[in-house]
């Protein structure tokens, strides 16, 4: 279980997370909502080590992964897997060269400088790229790709990583409506048939609404909504958006309560 206690970020005087505490059980998957500057990508970082917290705990079996240094915080980058709205692949390097870099955290230094990859990692890679329909482009350069396909490389890198957790900040947020589902989709199987947890920040609730188990609201920094779809009421994801509600979900499609609303049926492991 990874376990947030009263974790905080300040930057100066700008408190961009305040006293977030959380407990998220093995293999379930999250949607972070919130309108922009609510605090949902300043806590992934947190949660992955890319900043540190200010106060608080972030707790993940008998580690305090705030207080993790050097190999030890290395390895827990290597457990935490992150996909980036912007992809952050090396467009020059080829497709399959990409998701082998998500094995450096665990080569010797040496290999990982040099990059060079083993059979096994090799193989690991073009798996993983299989996984997600995109083995054909194993030889590619990544910078020839479209931005839907360059984010399913990215979602290979990741998983190439074995990880325990994935982080995914805002992953289809420049994509079309078709790239998007595919995305989601594809992240949802990872989340049922691995049992990997699976933590996503999202701006448009009806997506996390038709994929995610739990819904976290965040507002200025602060997590004021924590449930399940069904009982997030119109009311409050006014709320959550404030001016942005229109943009984040489509209010034609809801009553009186967004949970009124059927999800569509979720592939099982």
């Amino acid at each position: 279980m990874l376990k947030l206690d009263k974790l905080t970020r300040r930057f100066k005087d700008t408190v961009a997370v305040s006293s977030a505490s959380l407990d998220i059980p093995d293999g379930q998957m999250v949607g972070i909502i919130g309108r922009s500057g609510a605090g949902k990508s300043t806590l992934l970082r947190l949660l992955n080590r890319l900043i540190d917290p200010s106060d608080g705990q972030i707790l993940f079996g008998d580690n305090d992964i705030a207080q993790l240094r050097g190999r030890d915080l290395r390895a827990w980058r290597s457990d935490c897997a992150m996909i980036f709205q912007q992809f952050n692949l090396v467009g020059r390097l080829d497709v399959l060269t990409n998701v082998m870099t998500g094995r450096l955290f665990e080569m010797p230094g040496w290999r990982a400088m040099a990059q060079i990859f083993t059979a096994e990692e090799r193989a690991l890679a073009v798996q993983a790229l299989d996984r997600l329909g995109m083995a054909h482009t194993a030889l590619q350069r990544a910078e020839t790709l479209s931005g839907g396909q360059q984010q399913r490389v990215a979602i290979a890198r990741a998983l190439a990583q074995q990880p325990r957790i994935l982080l995914a900040d805002e992953p289809i947020a420049s994509l079309d409506p078709m790239n998007a589902k595919i995305v989601m989709d594809s992240l949802r199987s990872i989340n049922r048939e691995d049992g990997i947890t699976v933590i996503c920040n999202l701006h448009t609730l009806d997506t996390a609404r038709d994929y995610c188990d739990r819904i976290i609201g965040m507002q200025d920094g602060r997590v004021v909504f924590d449930g399940t779809p069904e009982q997030l009421t119109l009311g409050m994801a006014r709320d959550i958006y404030g001016a942005e509600a229109g943009e984040a979900f489509n209010e034609a499609a809801t009553s009186t309560s967004l949970g009124a609303r059927p999800a569509p049926a979720r592939a099982t492991a």
